[in-house]
């Protein structure tokens, strides 16, 4: 039998890597065990934002097969469009509010109160997750957070809530409802406006052009200097 030794220092470093991985794995794990919502960029007070919801399966018996998400009543949104999603059905579901609100100047009497989506195949299996994205708007000014609802059903009817509202100083619930946080409002009242884009991307593209020159530069010279070096070092030996 070959008996294979592992030097101390060898053993050392795995049982540090492994202690690594395993507390970067706990502590990553909870942020995907609830159903959460996310803007894609940004969501600015005022404007309008693309935002996912983004649900894990918690499951290792059973798929997601329904999402139910409820739409804040006290702050109340006219447009809410889904984006289609491969296998999915979506239904946007409106209602009359009990006293019209005046949002940016316009009076409205219904707003969106819900959004569901129902698997037309097998759902979020076991050790997936889906995102179903929404263009919501406009967003509210008078509010830092929008608070959302969210029911998750299983292929065996169980369903989990993901309504319990973060309270401050609190611990995170066990079943958090999904939190949507709102930036301050841009100039232009839009959100992902083309100018603050495009002034953003020029900068941006400026600074990388720049970066790039001087790398290409500093290469270059490098490389001339070897050749020079690497010249007199031959003319050296002919001598």
């Amino acid at each position: 039998m070959q008996i294979i030794k592992v030097s101390p220092k060898v053993s050392r470093l795995a049982a540090v890597g492994a202690a690594a991985a395993s507390t970067v794995f706990l502590l990553s794990a909870p942020a995907f065990a609830h159903v959460s919502v996310q803007p894609e960029g940004e969501a600015a007070k005022g404007g309008y934002a693309v935002v996912d919801f983004k649900v894990p399966n918690e499951r290792d018996d059973a798929s997601t097969t329904k999402l139910e998400v409820s739409f804040p009543a006290d702050h109340p949104l006219a447009s809410v469009l889904p984006q289609p999603v491969a296998g999915w059905d979506a239904q946007v579901t409106k209602s009359k509010l009990d006293k019209p609100v005046t949002l940016h100047g316009q009076q409205i009497d219904e707003a969106v109160t819900k959004v569901t989506w129902t698997a037309t195949g097998k759902g979020i299996e076991p050790g997936y997750f889906q995102k179903f994205p929404l263009s919501i708007g406009q967003l509210p000014e008078n509010t830092d957070q929008l608070v959302f609802k969210a029911l998750q059903t299983y292929s065996d009817n169980k369903v989990v809530r993901w309504i319990e509202p973060q309270k401050e100083g609190q611990p995170e619930p066990g079943n958090p409802a999904p939190v949507l946080e709102l930036a301050a409002s841009s100039a232009s009242g839009h959100q992902g406006s083309t100018g603050e884009g495009a002034s953003a991307s020029g900068g941006s593209s400026d600074t990388t052009a720049r970066v790039l020159g001087i790398t290409g530069i500093v290469v270059g010279a490098a490389g001339v200097a070897y050749g020079v070096l690497a010249s007199r070092r031959r003319t050296a030996v002919n001598l």
